[in-house]
């Protein structure tokens, strides 16, 4: 029973000590994206992603994406997950894994699919207004059971912070 108290105590100082940490606060990021597509099509578009943070280096993003390819390709995705940050000084690198949907179109109509992003960046700047230097993206896609993993999305911009 000793032992049990003694652990229960730990975990709630530890819990604690947790809580006395300063969250960093909500971020909204938007700028451009370029996106190569397997088979060598090269879209342009933007980016626009929302994250909260839970604790100072572990957060939760929304991500949506537009790229607009020569001969009317349109590619939207919708992807969310977990993003791990440092938050420390004036760079700020982070890394995320983002999964969810994706939707491709042309004149001839639209097929939708799966997205998953792995990736990563790093912001600078510690006040309300910082640049998303770089944020790269490794894009996996499966569409209708055909998978394409060689596609990949860099993006830059503004990121607020509230």
């Amino acid at each position: 029973m000793r032992k049990f108290i003694g652990v229960a105590l730990f975990v709630s100082l530890v819990s604690l000590m947790g809580f006395t940490q300063e969250t960093p606060k909500p971020e909204v990021f938007g700028g451009y994206q370029y996106t190569r597509f397997d088979g060598g099509a090269n879209g342009n578009g933007f980016n626009g992603q929302a994250t909260m943070y839970i604790n100072k280096w572990l957060g939760v993003s929304g991500d949506f994406g537009a790229s607009y390819a020569t001969g009317g390709l349109k590619y939207y995705t919708y992807t969310g997950g977990p993003v791990v940050s440092t938050h420390k000084g004036q760079f700020s690198p982070f890394a995320h894994f983002l999964i969810g949907g994706a939707r491709a179109s042309d004149s001839l109509g639209g097929i939708n699919g799966l997205a998953m992003m792995p990736g990563g960046g790093v912001d600078m700047g510690r006040n309300q207004l910082a640049v998303r230097l770089v944020q790269f993206d490794w894009l996996i896609n499966r569409f209708d059971g055909i998978t394409s993993k060689n596609n990949a999305r860099i993006s830059t911009g503004l990121l607020f912070r509230f």
